[in-house]
């Protein structure tokens, strides 16, 4: 697809603005471009997962009475039970209940929630892919599927509070070093090779010795670490665009050093950071997946791809766990590479406006007359 630029109401073409350049060059990435359409897709369908999989029906319709069992808790005595407990709609009684003389249950696609049990099956656990159990079961009796659903969205929910955290403190420390520069960075750059030597690892056993698991605890300690290389490249552009000409306009009209990086400097240095997100989300997955797969991650209770590809060790026999398992973590790490490659391109300064509406002239070969002539 080509750009064509709109035109002014005095007839001349209106020049696109670099934003505007930048979605159109990630736009002719197709790969690129289609990968994040993917990926934001199955992200949205893993927010509404319990509509998907559930082991509540949506809606249920008994005798003339409606109930919304995936928003509310209802009694097995409600649907005629003998117990005041929540209703257990994977039992047969309770299901034919609520499906016969005249009553009706809307369930999900997938009977399954990522924790519920089938204590009726027929098939030792863990049991392969069958039409109960599409993508089979993993050796606690719990739903391959529902687990890879629920999963995915801890994981990628995890990646952009960890990603978020990291842009905030890594744009915040690489703006300060490169804005005032001299010994605040001389000292700061120190700093931060002494904090950097620290072992990670080691500090995440400790404190999971200490502490009770939990994603807010993981998402704090890697937040500890997670900025450094974000901060290298803003202060690497912070150097570059202070010196520059409208910096130095900035200061003449007076403007204060908080105006001059927020407004003026940052926005001009803020193609590192956007290149920086998938790649950085990619590395908090593919962490939080080895801390769970070593039993220092999320509680054993949360859905993770690290637990279900721990349980694929623990149970080789069982093939369905670990490549569906495995499945969804590479598809997920590929469709950000690629997004990652495609915004990396986009924001690049060499490919110019020539280049997006395809004008750009083909180099003549070495040794001809052409190349020998220097403009």
């Amino acid at each position: 697809m080509k750009f064509r630029p709109r035109t002014l109401p005095n007839g001349l073409p209106h020049s696109p603005s670099p934003r505007q350049r930048a979605w159109q060059r990630f736009r002719r990435n197709r790969l690129g471009y289609w990968s994040l359409i993917l990926f934001v897709a199955i992200f949205l369908l893993s927010l509404v997962a319990e509509t998907l999989s559930s082991d509540r029906p949506l809606v249920v319709k008994y005798k003339d009475e409606w109930y919304f069992p995936i928003v509310k808790t209802y009694a097995e005595s409600t649907f005629d039970g003998d117990f005041p407990t929540r209703a257990d709609y994977l039992d047969p009684f309770i299901r034919d209940r609520i499906t016969s003389n005249g009553n009706f249950a809307i369930f999900p696609p997938n009977r399954y929630s990522y924790d519920s049990i089938n204590y009726f099956s027929k098939e030792p656990n863990p049991a392969p892919p069958s039409a109960e159990n599409w993508l089979g079961t993993d050796d606690r009796g719990r739903d391959v599927l529902a687990r890879l659903l629920y999963g995915f969205r801890v994981s990628v929910l995890f990646s952009l509070a960890l990603t978020l955290i990291g842009v905030v403190i890594g744009t915040l420390t690489g703006a300060l070093m490169g804005f005032f520069g001299g010994r605040f960075d001389l000292f700061s750059q120190r700093a931060i090779e002494i904090w950097s030597s620290m072992p990670e690892l080691y500090l995440l056993i400790i404190f999971a010795s200490i502490f009770t698991p939990s994603l807010a605890l993981l998402i704090i300690l890697l937040s500890l670490f997670g900025w450094m290389g974000l901060s290298d490249y803003v202060r690497a552009e912070f150097y570059r665009n202070r010196s520059l000409d409208y910096v130095k306009a900035a200061r003449a009209l007076g403007l204060s050093n908080v105006q001059i990086m927020w407004r003026h400097i940052l926005p001009n240095s803020l193609t590192p950071v956007i290149t920086f997100l998938p790649f950085r989300m990619s590395a908090a997955i593919l962490a939080l997946t080895s801390l769970d797969f070593l039993g220092l991650g999320v509680p054993p209770t949360t859905p993770s791809l690290g637990e279900l590809l721990a349980q694929g060790k623990a149970n080789l026999d069982a093939w369905w766990i670990s490549l569906s398992t495995f499945a969804v973590l590479v598809v997920t790490l590929l469709l950000l590479t690629f997004m990652g490659d495609a915004l990396r391109d986009a924001f690049d300064t060499r490919l110019g406006l020539a280049q997006l509406r395809g004008r750009v002239e083909p180099k003549a070969p070495e040794g001809s007359p052409a190349a020998e002539v220097t403009p």
